[in-house]
């Protein structure tokens, strides 16, 4: 059986140090959905004195009664009728033992907000006036990244200045991926991370003994599995205007990149457009993108889908819903021909991630780079010792000849970017799903990297 926790070491050593730490913690817990924040609490809280609350949609009042009722029952103690979660904490405190620290776990603390706008003021006073001098571990948790980081986490939230920490939970890391497929290749292993990315729930539905694509076929492309549906539940749940939102992520995967573009595309007027993608980069599914060599304040950018289960859904799902329902070998077909396309992007994402373990150079920031009509898919930088280094990235073999005309091609674009030109010490180099003669081309001085190099790093073993 797969095991639950792979790779969440980090995360269970900070909750572990937290609880064994002498004084009463309040710790914030939050990241999108689907990526285990729940599995990691639990895991961790298994063994210790605990309560554990989901938090659901409902009137306060229905929440403060379930509360009580749940907790009067797990610890066999009777607990007052009351209309105030402050008062309910007052009570519990008075009856509960706290020789070992006692922890209280609320999950889906956004919908405690959503349900009464107040709680954030509430709980600054639970915690102000009867849990921190007590031997307490307050977490509170929740999947609405956008709500968590304002209203939270935001320095105008009543919250701010109370946490004694916080904790992002981050998808799984690409050298993690065979501990959830360890029948892959490291080939499978990339392809897979371009359909769901990291997100641990993700992940488990997928088969390793079966081939990428009978596991596009048995998830995506299967109306009682979750991935076939779960980008609209999610919008769904975040969302007031899901629809409108989906028409701006399908205008930009459809390659629309400014607003004025997206706006066209999605006929949302341009006067709203970016309300509406302030919200989407909240939810971590849009980001933009600057040349690395340009200031972030500079208005030359473009914006992106930041989520690689919705690029995959967008791509493939959304626009195919009928030949999905009718014929879904014919969406397979489809996939087949144009995910090495597809695959060409997300292997400059893969690529920007493992350079620094491939190359073993010092550098601080990796990013594309563009100008006009020139564009490099790979550049990484360090200020500090003038270096910069030139990649192209292509999701296909290459051949030592094709290699040495990307690579004279990338030395004349390379000549357009504007970075301590005087100065500086610049590298050339290709990644690609299979270089053949390398070692000829690194003699020459070229760094080139393939799926071979990915594999030294543990990715597919």
């Amino acid at each position: 059986m797969l095991r639950i926790f792979v790779n969440r070491v980090e995360e269970l050593n900070i909750l572990e140090q937290r609880y064994q730490s002498n004084q009463p913690e309040f710790l914030i817990i939050y990241g999108r959905r689907r990526i285990g924040k729940t599995e990691i609490i639990k895991q961790f809280a298994k063994d210790k004195t605990h309560f554990y609350f989901l938090a659901r949609k409902e009137p306060i009042q229905l929440e403060i009664d379930r509360f009580k009722n749940k907790f009067a029952e797990k610890f066999n103690i009777y607990l007052e009728k009351t209309t105030d979660f402050q008062n309910l904490f007052q009570q519990i405190i008075k009856k509960i033992h706290l020789s070992k620290k006692f922890i209280f776990i609320i999950d889906e603390f956004p919908f405690l907000i959503e349900s009464y706008k107040p709680i954030p003021s509430i709980f600054q006073h639970i915690w102000d006036e009867t849990l921190k001098d007590k031997n307490i571990f307050l977490i509170l948790c929740g999947s609405s990244v956008g709500m968590m980081e304002t209203q939270v986490l935001g320095y105008k939230s009543p919250l701010y200045g109370r946490r004694t920490g916080q904790l992002k939970i981050q998808p799984m890391k690409i050298n993690h991926l065979k501990e959830f497929l360890p029948h892959y290749t490291t080939e499978k292993l990339l392809q897979t991370y371009g359909a769901v990315g990291g997100i641990p729930f993700y992940l488990r539905e997928f088969n390793s003994k079966k081939s990428f694509i009978e596991n596009i076929q048995n998830t995506f492309f299967n109306k009682s599995n979750i991935l076939h549906q779960e980008a609209e539940i999610l919008l769904k749940e975040e969302l007031r205007e899901p629809n409108t939102y989906l028409n701006i992520l399908k205008a930009i995967i459809d390659g629309a990149t400014k607003l004025s573009e997206i706006s066209s595309k999605s006929l949302v007027d341009i006067t709203n457009i970016n309300k509406y993608i302030a919200v989407l980069e909240q939810l971590k599914l849009v980001k933009k993108e600057y040349p690395i060599t340009q200031p972030f304040k500079k208005r030359n950018f473009i914006y992106k889908i930041d989520d690689n289960y919705f690029k995959f859904w967008l791509s493939y799902v959304y626009p195919y819903k009928e030949e999905i329902e009718e014929e879904p070998e014919s969406v397979v077909e489809i996939v087949k021909a144009d995910y090495p396309s597809y695959m060409g992007h997300i292997f400059e994402e893969i690529s920007r991630l493992m350079i620094r373990k491939l190359t073993k150079i010092e550098f601080i920031r990796t990013g594309k780079w563009w100008y006009k009509d020139k564009e490099i898919d790979l550049v990484a930088l360090n200020e500090h010792t003038k270096e910069i280094m030139f990649f192209e990235c292509k999701w296909k073999k290459l051949g030592y000849q094709q290699c040495l005309k990307i690579l004279e091609e990338l030395q004349e674009k390379a000549g357009f970017v504007e970075w301590f030109n005087e100065q500086r010490q610049e590298h050339y180099g290709v990644i690609a799903k299979k270089i053949e003669n390398k070692e000829d081309l690194r003699k020459e001085g070229f760094l080139v990297y393939d799926l071979e190099d990915f594999d030294k790093q543990n990715l597919s073993k």
